[in-house]
């Protein structure tokens, strides 16, 4: 998920997507775990998007973003 798809979401439609990555997170950790992970770049790709998704979040709050 790319930046400025993120940029452009309301804060709960961030706050969806966040519970939603954090979940992906957690079924590829333990697919990983079992070696049953086919693409293991995708753990990557996920935790990068979970911290995109959280730093928006993170603007909403302080009263950076609007």
């Amino acid at each position: 998920m790319k930046m400025d798809d993120i940029k452009q979401l309301s804060l709960d439609e961030l706050e969806v997507r966040l519970e939603d990555a954090e979940e992906e997170f957690e079924n590829l950790r333990i697919q990983h775990s079992t070696h049953q992970l086919d693409n293991p770049l995708r753990i990557r790709m996920v935790r990068r998007d979970i911290a995109r998704l959280k730093t928006v979040i993170h603007e909403y709050e302080s009263g950076v973003r609007s």
